[in-house]
C-alpha cells in the first residue's frame, strides 16, 4: 500500500465519519423540530380557545355596558330634575322669606310646581322609551 493509497483511505474514512455525524445530528435536529411543532400546535389550540372565551366576554360585557347606559342616562335624567326642582326651592325661598306665612306657602306651591314638572318630564321619558 501506497501513502497516496493510504491517504484516500484515510480520507475515506474521514468522509464516511462526517456523514455518520451529520447523519446523526440530522436525525437528532428532526426529532427536536417535530416536538417543536406538536408544542407549536398545542399553543395554537390553546390560544384558539382562549380567544373564544375572550370574545364572548366581550360580548357578555358588552350587553352589560348597554343595559347600564339606560341606568346611567336616567340617574342623570334624575340628577338634572333634582337640581331643578333644589334651584326652583331655593330662588323661591329667597323671594318670600320676607314675608313669614306666606313664604311657606309660596315655598309648598313652588315645590309642588317642580314636582309637577318632575312626574311630567319622566312620564314623557318613560313613554318614549
Amino acid at each position: 500500500m501506497t501513502i497516496g493509497q493510504l491517504s484516500i483511505l484515510i480520507f475515506a474514512l474521514a468522509f464516511l465519519l462526517l456523514v455518520v455525524f451529520i447523519g446523526i445530528f440530522l436525525m437528532r435536529l428532526t426529532r427536536s423540530v417535530a416536538v417543536i411543532t406538536m408544542d407549536v400546535d398545542t399553543i395554537a389550540r390553546s390560544s384558539n380557545e382562549i380567544l373564544g372565551n375572550a370574545n364572548e366576554l366581550l360580548d357578555d360585557i358588552n350587553d352589560k355596558m348597554k343595559t347600564l347606559d339606560v341606568t346611567v342616562d336616567t340617574v342623570a335624567e334624575l340628577s338634572e330634575t333634582v337640581s331643578d326642582l333644589n334651584s326652583s326651592i331655593h330662588h323661591a325661598t329667597n323671594r318670600f322669606s320676607s314675608f313669614g306665612n306666606l313664604a311657606k306657602a309660596g315655598t309648598a306651591f313652588a315645590t309642588s310646581q317642580a314636582w309637577e314638572r318632575f312626574s311630567r318630564k319622566t312620564n314623557k321619558k318613560k313613554e318614549q322609551k
